[in-house]
C-alpha cells in the first residue's frame, strides 16, 4: 500500500502575510528614498550656485586688477551669464581669452540651465533683473527645500 501524498504549498493567510510584510517594508523605504533623492538635487543646486558665484567673483577680482575692461554701468561684473562661458579678452594680453565656466550648469531644481539673476543695482530680495551686469544668480524654483527656506532664497 501506498501512503497518501501530502499537498505541499503555501496557504492563504501565510500569503497574505508575506505580501503584508513587503508592502510594509515598501512603505517605509519609499519616503527614505524621496529624501535621499531631494537631499542629493540640494547638493547639487548649492554647488551649481556656488561654481558661479565664484566664476562671478573671479572676474569682478580681475576686472578690479585691471585685466578685464570695465563696460559702463557692469561694475566690472559679467554684462550677461553667458560672457562666463564664452570668454573675456585680457587687457595687453593679444588674442587671450579668459574663460571662467566650461558651460552655464542646469538647475537641478527646474533641470534648466535658467537662473534667476539680480544686478548689483537691484535690491538683495528683487525677483526682476536690471540686466546692467550679473552680481547673483538664484533658482528660479518655487519649491521649498528640506530645511524650510525657498529653493529661490539660497
Amino acid at each position: 500500500m501506498k501512503a497518501p501524498s501530502r499537498v505541499r504549498g503555501y496557504s492563504l493567510v501565510e500569503l497574505v502575510v508575506v505580501v503584508t510584510i513587503i508592502l510594509t517594508l515598501t512603505a517605509m523605504i519609499v519616503p527614505v528614498a524621496r529624501f535621499n533623492w531631494t537631499r542629493m538635487k540640494e547638493m547639487e543646486l548649492k554647488e551649481a550656485l556656488r561654481t558661479m558665484r565664484t566664476a562671478i567673483d573671479e572676474h569682478k577680482r580681475l576686472s578690479d586688477q585691471g585685466l578685464i575692461p570695465v563696460e559702463l554701468d557692469t561694475e566690472g561684473y559679467p554684462k550677461e551669464l553667458e560672457d562666463l562661458v564664452k570668454g573675456i579678452e585680457l587687457v595687453g594680453q593679444i588674442k587671450k581669452t579668459r574663460k571662467f565656466l566650461r558651460k552655464v550648469p542646469i538647475d537641478p531644481m527646474t533641470g534648466e540651465a535658467e537662473w534667476g539673476l539680480r544686478s548689483l543695482q537691484d535690491d538683495f530680495d528683487s525677483t526682476s533683473w536690471g540686466r546692467q551686469n550679473v552680481y547673483d544668480v538664484y533658482s528660479l524654483s518655487e519649491r521649498t527645500a528640506l530645511d524650510g527656506t525657498k529653493y529661490k532664497d539660497w
